[in-house]
C-alpha cells in the first residue's frame, strides 16, 4: 500500500484540491496491480508548490535555472524488496497544472492527477532521456490513468 504524506507552499492549491492529502492517496489506491505494492508499506512526499519554488529546486539539484511542471527525486536509485520502503519525493507546480487560467476544477484535477503519475514512475526509475524510454514512460502513464475511476476522484 502506497502512503502519500503531502505538503503545501503554495496557498492557490486549496481552491483546487479541497483535501488534498485525501485525494492522492485515493488516487494511488486504485493504481494497477503491479504499482500498489500490496503487503508492503510504502511512502513518498508530495510537495504542492508553485513556480517560483519549484524554479529554485531546479536550479539547486538539476542545475537548470527554469520553472517545471515536476520535480522527482527518488530515495534509492535500485529499490530494495522490503515490506518498508520511502520511494523519494515529488514536488508539482501549481501555475503548471493552472495553465489555461480557464480550467475547472475537474479538468485542474485531471492534469494534477496525470503529472502526479508521471512523477511517480519517475521514483520507480523511469526516465525519458532517449524516445524508447519517454515512449515506454508514456504508456506505463495512460495504462496506470486508466485505473482512475474519475468520477470518485473528481466529486
Amino acid at each position: 500500500m502506497i502512503k502519500v504524506n503531502v505538503l503545501s507552499d503554495e496557498n492557490s492549491w486549496s481552491k483546487k484540491i479541497k483535501k488534498k492529502e485525501l485525494f492522492f492517496n485515493k488516487i494511488c489506491k486504485h493504481f494497477p496491480k503491479k504499482y500498489r505494492f500490496l503487503n508492503k508499506k510504502i511512502y513518498l512526499t508530495l510537495l504542492l508548490s508553485n513556480n517560483k519554488e519549484i524554479k529554485i529546486l531546479n536550479k539547486k539539484f538539476r542545475n537548470k535555472n527554469k520553472h517545471t511542471d515536476v520535480l522527482s527525486f527518488p530515495f534509492n536509485k535500485k529499490q530494495k524488496k522490503s515490506k518498508e520502503n520511502y520511494l523519494g519525493d515529488i514536488i508539482i507546480s501549481f501555475d503548471y497544472m493552472n495553465k489555461p487560467k480557464n480550467l475547472d476544477n475537474n479538468e485542474f484535477k485531471i492534469k494534477t492527477i496525470k503529472i502526479f503519475i508521471h512523477g511517480f514512475l519517475h521514483l520507480l526509475g523511469h526516465d525519458h532521456k532517449k524516445i524508447k524510454d519517454y515512449k515506454k514512460m508514456l504508456n506505463e502513464e495512460k495504462e496506470i490513468f486508466k485505473f482512475i475511476p474519475k468520477t470518485s476522484i473528481l466529486n
